[in-house]
């Protein structure tokens, strides 16, 4: 069964400095969207699985975005924590239509928020 995709409109590019986090909330989902120094913008879950770290504060660098409260390293790609550190945080697709940029998250996602554990 093909899951459906809501696209979402959560800012425009002027709204994102590069290197810099925004929050965005969708439903009951808190994202944090990045935009890299390529002009890519990625979307993840705006906690870090640690301590819970607000990711939308942390530092960039690469594609990499280092938790506030312990520089936890986690990839804005996959959600993956770097070693030596373990876990992983959500992503959501992206896409960048003009000046406008758009998170493509499931209904169920888009209504109740994220429900599995699992990345």
């Amino acid at each position: 069964m093909a899951i459906t995709k809501q696209r979402i409109k959560v800012a425009e590019l002027s709204d994102l400095p590069v290197k810099m986090g925004k929050t965005v909330v969708i439903g009951e989902n808190e994202l944090a969207l990045f935009r890299l120094s390529d002009g890519s913008v990625k979307a993840i879950e705006n906690r870090c699985p640690h301590k819970a770290g607000v990711l939308a504060e942390g530092m960039v660098s690469g594609d990499h975005v280092f938790c506030p409260m312990h520089d936890w390293k986690i990839s804005l790609k996959d959600g993956l924590v770097q070693e030596p550190d373990v876990g992983c945080v959500k992503t959501f697709e992206v896409e960048v239509e003009g000046e406008l940029v758009y998170v493509l998250v499931g209904e169920e996602e888009a209504e109740r928020g994220v429900t599995n554990g699992v990345c």
